[in-house]
């Protein structure tokens, strides 16, 4: 397993659930990479129902399995989409029925509800839609997911990058790596590689010979000081930037910017991007941008395929790409795609994948297992 973050985690405790011997190796520190650094919204699915009900299926339905192994890593405060002009407004009824549609619970209540159970949204808001949105913490949730596997064997290795990926025959069978703590050289035999380094997952997959089409479409978030909300706030409207509103702990998270960026690694937030973000979020929360800001940072997204534009046009699904079927690399496989919510999704197909390679039989249990406690993890070192 390459990659220390929420795909990398849940995949490690689903192969490790399955009898397979696992070893994790990641660069940085655990979730150092995008998973430690997304808002930390827990998708019911109600932003991507107008433009793809199998996403947001597929959110609602993780959503319950998530709040079922995992209920400590997370907040069910609900969301609430506002409408803001009138061109929101008239796309309510069919936001609801899409909503609808794809399995997820919205309704569209009174202004005077919604200005009563969120005093501090916007007063100008026209139209409000209550769904089933939540908060996870991102760094617990995975963490649940490295303990449970730990405790099953997995050997989970920090600071050590992956430099090499040998073949023989057309099979992966050695990963090489440097451990950068000591400065050695690290080889670990492997029958079969899972890819999941995320927005690195092009530069990795090359190691073996293969090719990746990958997009890393970098976006920017502002933290400020103050719960301002208790529910998850968004703005009634396909998604764009700037449009969610997320609580977390006593801090409130904007989010998010999208742009293409080459490097992947140090990126930082532009003065235009916070900027744009501050007055985005007063929209959404009069009084925003004058609270003290905490933090500002920037994470890139790993989407599947390649766009000329700013990304937004390609799915937010995942998707597995089998190299030996596609590059002639077997054994070798890559995640890319999806989202913190789906990890567990994310995980199972990867592992029905790595069964398949290997004609073993397994089936996955993850959906109902319940996960090891993230201290865990760190009892077990």
């Amino acid at each position: 397993m390459i990659g220390g973050g929420g795909t990398g985690a849940a995949t490690a405790w689903d192969l490790s659930r399955r009898g397979f011997r696992v070893t994790v190796l990641e660069r940085g520190e655990l979730t150092s990479g995008t998973t430690g650094r997304h808002h930390g919204q827990l998708h019911s699915g109600a932003r991507y129902a107008l433009a793809d009900r199998t996403i947001a299926r597929e959110c609602m339905v993780e959503t319950l399995i998530l709040r079922r192994i995992a209920a400590d890593c997370m907040e069910y405060n609900q969301g609430l989409f506002i409408a803001l002009d009138e061109a929101e407004a008239a796309l309510a009824a069919e936001f609801v029925d899409a909503c609808r549609g794809a399995g997820i619970g919205a309704v569209e209540i009174p202004v005077r509800r919604a200005l009563a159970m969120e005093g501090a949204v916007n007063p100008l808001v026209l139209k409000a839609v209550l769904v089933p949105d939540g908060t996870i913490d991102a760094y617990r949730l995975p963490m649940r997911f490295f303990a449970s596997a730990a405790a099953l064997g997995a050997d989970i290795r920090t600071f050590t990058e992956v430099v090499g990926i040998d073949r023989s025959r057309g099979a992966v069978t050695t990963v090489r790596a440097v451990d950068h703590r000591s400065g050695k050289p690290v080889s670990v035999s492997a029958d079969a590689v899972v890819n999941a380094a995320g927005p690195w997952a092009d530069r990795v997959a090359r190691l073996a010979g293969a090719e990746v089409a990958l997009t890393a479409a970098a976006g920017t978030m502002v933290a400020v000081e103050g719960r301002m909300t208790d529910m998850v706030v968004s703005r009634l409207r396909r998604p764009g930037d700037g449009d969610i509103l997320v609580p977390q702990r006593k801090l409130s998270i904007i989010g998010s910017t999208q742009r293409i960026v080459a490097d992947r690694d140090g990126l930082a937030p532009t003065e235009g991007e916070i900027a744009f973000l501050r007055s985005a979020a007063d929209n959404l929360v009069p009084g925003f941008s004058a609270r003290p800001v905490r933090a500002a940072w920037t994470a890139a997204r790993p989407l599947a395929g390649r766009s000329s534009d700013d990304g937004r046009s390609i799915s937010r699904d995942f998707v597995l790409i089998d190299h030996g079927k596609k590059d002639g690399v077997r054994g070798l496989f890559t995640m890319l795609g999806g989202k913190a919510t789906t990890l567990r999704a994310m995980a199972e197909t990867a592992s029905d994948a790595v069964d398949g390679y290997f004609g073993t039989g397994t089936r996955c249990g993850t959906a109902t297992a319940e996960l090891a406690p993230y201290a865990d993890y760190w009892r077990q070192r």
